[in-house]
């Protein structure tokens, strides 16, 4: 049994960074030497790099002469073949495999492509005035040397702390607000808290003190202390040791001898839906070459779907909240992977099983994680569809889902990430949030005593001397349709009120009045009740049964919009917020909504640079970005732990099919 220690301090939000993490994994799953892991071939143009091929990039690369000792990896990715490669490829013949890797050398970065069948090294070029994400390598010694500062001792001690082995500090991501001393600088910010022997540190935060830190340098280059505020001390740990559990009667088991869906490899067979998936390093899973077998004949509808960003901004001013407005994927993923480790039977139910995948350190070595995705067919009791036709005769059909499920932890917040696919021919994408909420420490006791309404002015009381600070989350999805084909345009079907003539008996319905949008500034919409429309991704070129252009419908559910100014650094650094939905034509290389590299990046990268040309979308391969949003509000019931929230969506056929594709489920016995 091999043993691997990590400090826990990929956001250090919750400030836990003084714990660490064991994860004890048998050799055959997680080891350092090339014939430990897996050496699958791969079997699809689309699937995630394999641990021989993250192999073969380590040792091209070494080879190359490009690296010398102080090079390291901000992350190694499948580099995706050209689409119309993937969309000619058949079973069994050959494609391409190629790896995109960042290395980070000083303060240069640079992409190189590796041929990983060839194993030699295709493109190396310097990406100048970016920062690429913050690697383990600079988050390690940052509390060593923030605790052996003067000006930083002084402030523990002014706030009665002495004993420095029971405080943990680990830095954020700063974000960008065009400050003299960001510029030239990689730097963190760092805050602490004092545990006490505590599990959750986050619920402890010592208020009023932040370290600017130097990543490149290892150095501090400035210590905030705006003030003593005392260290909140009521019991925030929610494990079985401090909460003691309930008994819940009537266990409920999940048994499925046989399941429902094929595999062959990351490729998926189920109730007329046929999938590939891989598990992203950057971003988790990605969907691919999705299409449905209608009457023996397989018609596409998406070829990748993925979340691409999650933006979480907080809305408080004060010096140690300002800068906490962190792009999660893009700058938050310093182990090299978003994935979360699975537990059975809690993440995923009885009947799961489950997938690994393989992510590579900052020197390139590749690592075998346990259980970071699941598969599983859904039964909730729910019916597809029924009617009573009066009397006692009633048809009714049970409904059943497949979904695929991955969680990513991102510092205090958990989110999983769920694709299920429905017999009726309906895609849901649901985001379900919990973890620790993000607190601050007040000298009010509660909001009783707060009689000024200072401390609970950007948030709310959720314990004792304890605010949840408000913040936003918000999920940006890449959705390359392809809808019976490549070639696509988007329709908003405006819902409008229709006056009546005064002989009818009403005085007015509404009418489905539809436009489609030529150019990138036509689709940048968002939801508005007062205004309602369908938005509709359509085929011009391939009419359905009843002579309409086959399309499949965004079907939103709850959602928000940013609160923030257009002249304020987060909203300009995650512009891609501004709308709900954004459509762009198809590029290769514009994958991420707020830009490639978004650790303190001025603003402006991704959608609204992409789309300040105003190119046509119509009939033309497009893609699709929909960002979900919620606001919270934090409330005692999401403390210690926050219970699941789930948001969602829908990618919903409209005349695509001649009928209801679940009309011929069998009826229950």
């Amino acid at each position: 049994m091999i043993t691997t220690w990590r400090p826990v301090r990929a956001l250090s939000r919750r400030r836990t960074n003084v714990l660490y993490r064991c994860r004890c994994l048998l050799a055959a799953l997680v080891t350092l030497l090339p014939l430990g892991l897996s050496a699958e071939t791969p079997r699809h143009p689309l699937d995630a790099l394999t641990a021989s091929e993250y192999w073969a990039v380590f040792e091209t690369m070494k080879a190359s002469g490009k690296l010398d000792s102080a090079s390291r990896y901000a992350g190694i990715n499948l580099h995706e073949p050209p689409k119309a490669e993937v969309l000619q490829w058949k079973p069994g013949s050959p494609f391409r495999r190629e790896a995109l890797a960042i290395v980070k050398q000083g303060r240069r970065t640079f992409e190189a492509i590796v041929d990983v069948t060839g194993r030699k090294l295709s493109s190396w070029k310097e990406i100048k005035g970016v920062e690429p994400v913050l690697i383990a390598d600079e988050t390690e010694g940052v509390e060593e040397r923030v605790k052996a500062d003067p000006q930083w001792q002084a402030a523990l001690r002014k706030r009665g702390i002495t004993d420095f082995d029971t405080v943990g500090c680990g830095g954020d991501s700063p974000g960008y607000f065009g400050t003299a001393e960001e510029q030239g600088r990689r730097l963190q910010r760092v805050r602490c808290s004092e545990g006490r022997g505590a599990a959750n540190h986050g619920a402890h935060p010592i208020e009023g003190l932040v370290t600017l830190f130097d990543s490149e340098e290892q150095k501090v280059i400035r210590v905030i202390d705006t003030g003593a505020v005392p260290v909140p001390r009521g019991n925030g740990d929610y494990d079985t040791g401090t909460i003691p559990s309930r008994e819940v009667l009537g266990p409920i088991s999940v048994q499925q001898p046989v399941h429902g869906f094929r595999l062959d490899g990351n490729q998926v067979s189920w109730q007329n839906w046929n999938f590939h998936f891989r598990i992203d390093p950057k971003i988790g899973v990605i969907v691919t070459s999705v299409t449905f077998n209608d009457g023996g004949r397989p018609r596409s509808v998406l070829y990748e779907g993925s979340l691409a960003e999650i933006f979480v901004p907080y809305q408080d001013p004060g010096e140690g909240w300002y800068h906490t407005t962190f792009m999660d994927m893009g700058e938050g993923n310093i182990w090299g992977s978003v994935a979360s480790v699975l537990e059975p039977g809690a993440d995923c139910p009885d009947n799961a099983i489950y997938f690994d995948s393989v992510v590579t350190n900052s020197r390139g070595i590749p690592e075998q994680w346990p259980r970071t995705a699941c598969l599983f067919e859904r039964e909730a009791g729910d019916f597809a569809w029924r009617h009573s036709a009066g009397g006692y005769h009633t048809d009714s059909r049970r409904r059943r889902d497949l979904v695929l499920r991955m969680i990513m932890t991102f510092g205090n917040y958990d989110y999983a990430l769920d694709w299920t696919f429905q017999q009726n021919g309906s895609i849901r994408i649901g985001v379900g949030a919990t973890g620790s909420v993000e607190v601050k420490a007040v000298r009010s006791r509660t909001a009783a005593e707060d009689h000024d309404g200072k401390d609970r002015r950007y948030g709310h009381f959720v314990a004792d001397n304890t605010v949840g600070v408000n913040h936003d989350h918000f999920f940006c999805f890449r959705l390359d349709l392809d809808v019976d084909g490549a070639e696509n345009s988007l329709l908003k079907e405006e819902l409008k009120t229709e006056r009546l003539p005064a002989e009818n008996p009403r005085r007015s319905l509404w009418v489905a009045e539809s436009k489609i949008a030529k150019t990138e500034a036509d689709a940048q919409l968002h939801m508005m009740m007062e205004h309602p429309a369908l938005w509709r991704v359509i085929n011009p070129g391939v009419k359905g049964p009843l002579g309409y252009p086959v399309s499949y419908e965004i079907a939103p559910g709850h959602n928000a919009l940013s609160l923030m100014t257009d002249d304020d650094y987060p909203q300009r650094r995650a512009a891609f917020i501004k709308h709900n939905l954004w459509v762009t034509p198809y590029r290769e290389d514009e994958r991420y909504p707020a830009g490639d590299y978004p650790t303190q990046s001025h603003g402006g990268d991704g959608l609204p640079a992409w789309t300040k040309g105003n190119r046509p979308i119509e009939n033309t391969d497009i893609v699709v970005w929909y960002t979900l949003g919620f606001h919270h509000v934090p409330r005692p019931e999401d403390w210690p732990i926050m219970p699941a929230a789930w948001h969602e969506f829908e990618l919903r056929p409209f005349d695509f099919f001649a009928r209801n594709p679940a009309v011929d489920l069998p009826k229950v016995r």
